[in-house]
């Protein structure tokens, strides 16, 4: 079968969720098309009558981000109307799911150049709104109750993992924001981050930063915040992935198109898996993800030389750390941060992601794989495993 390459990702800074971000009044589907169409246009070699697909994923797909969202960004973002698309939902691993079924439709030859991401405007469409949950799901024990509230779920990982502290969590909810915030400084953000003009109450701006980063986060500060979810609880909103709005955008194709147009290639796909876990302890989703991958791979952890996980709570990291002995403070480890500094906008996460992954790649070009993992509300978790095409091992 045909070799899937990732070309290119891009994405828009990610804005706190509500009325006091910067995307409040901005459409969900608009952010969509500010991410495709700068992705056309920083590859000009690619024609856009040549995309065989555009796959978007959103978890809450009604209002703006609604209809089939695929078809209707690439519509909005001009690609020719002969160009099909469609929308997709694996909740947190949407986008990630975008690319694997473009994956899919690249190594069948259905088409060779596929255009994937995810939209999430979780301020115009909270999590679990017109959301009609199956009374049986709780009646008939099929499910524990706490399933359904992401927060609840993290504390259960920490009645899971006794050993794992609220100063482990806060511990590594500081080395994220201190990462992203020198990725920001260093210009590395840069690379992949859209500015986009948007209208707000105070008139127009540019969100081109993300709204989560805290550079001044301390220990002290952290060890003060209450909990939401729990009476003496351990996760916080210092620890956890803020509410966000944001959207991603990447570009699939085989190898033998980068090479007809001139693409460039950043990564192979080597694998990915998918696996499910106990709904109300979904945050070890990634574990067994990542183990089925590998074998999957024929390869072992000490193969892989950097890992992109999201980090919707700092507990659900350390549960794969201890699980996968990757130590926390490991260099490999979310080197650029993640989204407990810059937010997790569910289906759009996993191109940013990829993104980071492909950028880590070029900085050390003696690692030959890496991967990218995240848990999945309602028990299930993702990994994709990829190679760096220009690596010299």
């Amino acid at each position: 079968m045909p070799s899937v390459l990732y070309v290119d990702g891009v994405r828009t800074a990610f804005g706190r969720a509500g009325p006091k971000g910067v995307f409040w009044r901005t459409r969900a589907d608009d952010m969509a098309v500010k991410v495709v169409r700068e992705l056309l246009r920083r590859n000009p070699e690619l024609p856009p009558e040549r995309i065989g697909d555009v796959i978007l994923a959103a978890t809450a797909q009604v209002g703006d981000q609604g209809l089939t969202l695929g078809r209707d960004v690439a519509l909005l973002a001009g690609i020719p109307s002969t160009v099909p698309g469609f929308a997709i939902d694996r909740m947190c691993a949407g986008a990630l799911t975008a690319v694997t079924a473009g994956a899919g439709e690249i190594a069948m030859g259905a088409a060779d150049v596929v255009l994937v991401g995810g939209v999430e405007h979780m301020g115009h469409h909270p999590m679990g709104d017109d959301v009609d949950f199956n009374p049986r799901f709780v009646a008939e024990r099929l499910i524990d109750e706490s399933a359904a509230v992401m927060g609840q779920t993290a504390e259960n990982l920490h009645d899971e993992f006794p050993e794992l502290t609220k100063a482990d969590a806060d511990a590594y909810a500081l080395r994220s924001q201190q990462r992203s915030t020198a990725a920001w400084e260093n210009g590395i953000m840069r690379e992949t981050v859209v500015p986009m003009a948007v209208f707000t109450d105070d008139g127009w701006t540019v969100a081109e930063r993300d709204q989560f980063l805290r550079p001044d986060t301390t220990m002290e500060g952290l060890a003060e915040l209450p909990s939401p979810f729990r009476l003496g609880g351990r996760v916080t909103a210092g620890n956890s992935a803020g509410l966000t709005d944001g959207a991603t955008a990447g570009l699939l194709a085989s190898e033998g198109a980068a090479e007809e147009l001139g693409l460039e290639q950043r990564m192979r796909l080597v694998t990915f898996a998918y696996a499910g876990v106990e709904p109300h302890l979904m945050g070890v989703g990634p574990v067994p993800a990542t183990e089925k991958a590998l074998a999957q791979a024929g390869l072992t952890l000490d193969d892989i030389g950097l890992f992109e996980l999201n980090e919707p709570f700092a507990v659900q990291v350390l549960t794969w750390c201890q699980s996968m002995g990757v130590d926390p403070e490991d260099e490999r480890l979310n080197p650029h941060g993640g989204a407990i500094a810059c937010g997790h906008p569910l289906a759009a996460t996993g191109v940013r992601l990829m993104a980071q992954l492909a950028y880590g790649f070029r900085e050390r070009p003696n690692v030959r794989y890496g991967l990218t993992a995240l848990c999945i509300g309602m028990g299930m978790g993702a990994c994709v495993i990829w190679e760096n095409v220009h690596g010299r091992n």
